[in-house]
């Protein structure tokens, strides 16, 4: 399948293949060893219709066994089986939860206790964590130096709400990591050009990157403004200035140029499919010590 790469940034994403499956990895993420990691694409699941053929949702309407051997054959790109996994609760926060031994499988193979959990870190290895999309903007970090990992949601709101920021904090507060060591990813999703808001969206950026640690951003570059009463906001510009401000170097950042709204073949878009599709997924794991 050829891919709608967006022009003028790195093409900071791989494509790779495991049989019947196509993910997406971001090279930078891998340095030093210390975790594994991919984003899901629609290609090598086994759901039909709308939801073909990864698709990881149970609650759109799609066949639970399906799904259930969507997770197998991805927890098996990671020499896992199902319990691995934990999931998110999305609801479109800012809250972070920090994952132990006690979450496995958590949203897969048994109920989560937890809601409204945009948000996942852990520093235990071999649990899998798992985030979901069809449009709104995946968040992956890997401490090699702590060995910390973590896997956030960020929507309009998420964004608004500095999810990337909160994310480095609740590492560098949870298990002491440093934000200079961390890598940091912002994978795909909707582009600019491709998402269109209202006036009291743009309002909210606006606001947010006229504040002092945004001193150097042109909210211009965050938010379009049409001139007639349409705006279009630029999610992947926005959490690379958020990473940046929260103390991400920039030589540690990678930032995707692939969008889900020009490419809904290939990724789950909300908007291109008018609301009929799955989810794919975003996700992480800290590799045992040795491993590393």
């Amino acid at each position: 399948m050829e891919l709608k790469w967006k022009t003028g940034r790195e093409q900071s994403l791989q494509v790779r293949r495991s049989g019947e499956i196509e993910y997406l990895v971001f090279p930078g993420l891998e340095a030093g060893g210390a975790a594994q990691h991919l984003v899901s694409t629609r290609l090598g699941g086994v759901s039909r219709g709308i939801y073909a053929t990864m698709n990881y949702n149970y609650d759109r309407g799609d066949d639970p066994a399906a799904v259930d051997e969507n997770y197998r054959r991805t927890a098996r790109l990671f020499g896992k089986t199902p319990d691995a996994f934990v999931c998110s609760d999305q609801t479109h926060t800012a809250n972070v939860r920090a994952v132990t031994e006690a979450d496995a499988g958590k949203g897969v193979t048994r109920p989560k206790d937890y809601t409204d959990v945009d948000g996942l870190v852990t520093n235990v290895p071999g649990l899998i964590l798992r985030t979901s999309y069809a449009d709104c903007v995946p968040l992956l970090f890997v401490d090699p130096v702590k060995r910390v990992i973590g896997c956030s949601h960020s929507g309009w709101r998420g964004t608004a709400a500095q999810m990337g920021r909160v994310t480095v904090e609740k590492m560098c507060g949870l298990y002491g990591c440093e934000p200079s060591d961390i890598l940091a990813a912002v994978g795909p999703s909707i582009c600019a050009d491709c998402y269109e808001v209202g006036e009291e969206v743009a309002e909210v950026f606006q606001e947010l990157f006229s504040r002092e640690p945004y001193a150097d951003v042109r909210t211009e570059e965050i938010v379009r403004d049409d001139h007639n009463g349409k705006y279009h906001l630029d999610l992947w510009r926005a959490n690379e200035a958020i990473l940046l401000a929260a103390g991400i170097r920039r030589e540690h950042l990678f930032v995707t140029d692939l969008c889900t709204c020009c490419n809904p073949d290939y990724l789950f878009s909300h908007r291109a499919s008018r609301g009929r599709r799955g989810n794919f997924c975003a996700f992480i794991m800290l590799n045992e010590p040795e491993e590393a």
